[in-house]
């Protein structure tokens, strides 16, 4: 088995993979003071929970755009585990050429959901990933990262509604009805859910009419995606496996390597 793990802002999402097919995620909450023993018990737990066995682990590959806990996470890897695991970064195969200004500025969660929409779903695309931040991406037709886009994600702006007005309650994030609100609480969702709505619908409408392709399809994830995808035909598909996927191809790039 393959254990792929997507250390984010917010959390931190594990799947377990029989070759090609994932048959099992978890999520924790992502701590930056938490020790090796911490992250490896932690991870040793849930396996067993699950009635996983932690000898059935042959290899561990992650993506983090979380530097804090990095060494304590793949210690806590190495001592539970018994797997020295594979980090995404600078020196991994991923078939993907970066034209930017300065590759090393593209964060490995970005490579790898690049990877996973380009191999799984062709190119030229965009891929979207609805995170703590929203991350826009343009792929060419020949697997080059071209561009990105990046914005606060739903929850951040949504929080930052209600945490920076003294009288605004916290309020959850789902699409009311009609846009006009009767009331405070749909009134602050239609803002929310609605106005990311329209901001996807621009991006994407701008990043389409400004790059010389034709034909670009566009992927989301990411936790809060389904909602935006629900509620708009900008997007073609919603894959909330993406990342994880596209950690998988990765590690199959890189294996013999390792």
């Amino acid at each position: 088995m393959l254990l792929t793990i997507d250390v984010g802002n917010t959390n931190i999402t594990l799947g377990l993979f029989q070759q090609k097919k994932i048959f099992a995620t978890f999520r924790i909450t992502t701590r930056n003071n938490k020790t090796s023993d911490e992250y490896g018990s932690l991870i040793l737990d849930i396996l067993t929970a699950r009635g996983i066995p932690v000898e059935g682990i042959e290899d561990v590959i992650i993506s983090s755009v979380v530097p804090k806990i990095m060494y304590s996470l793949t210690s806590g890897i190495i001592k539970y585990l018994g797997v020295e695991p594979t980090v995404v970064g600078i020196g991994t195969r991923t078939g993907i050429k970066i034209n930017r200004t300065d590759p090393r500025e593209v964060g490995s969660d970005r490579i790898v959901d690049a990877v996973a929409a380009y191999e799984l779903y062709g190119g030229p695309c965009i891929v979207i990933d609805f995170g703590t931040a929203t991350t826009y991406d343009l792929i060419g037709p020949e697997g080059t990262f071209e561009a990105g886009v990046t914005s606060p994600g739903i929850r951040i702006s949504a929080k930052a509604l209600w945490n920076e007005t003294a009288k605004l309650p916290e309020v959850e994030i789902l699409k009311p009805k009609s846009i006009l609100g009767k009331d405070t609480i749909t009134s602050m969702q239609a803002g929310i859910v609605y106005g990311y709505i329209g901001q996807t619908e621009y991006i994407v409408r701008h990043m389409k009419e400004e790059c010389v392709f034709s034909d670009v399809k566009v992927i989301a994830t990411g936790g809060m995606g389904r909602i935006i995808y629900e509620n708009t035909d900008c997007i073609d598909v919603y894959d909330s496996e993406l990342t994880l996927q596209g950690m998988r191809l990765i590690y199959e790039k890189n294996r013999n390597k390792k």
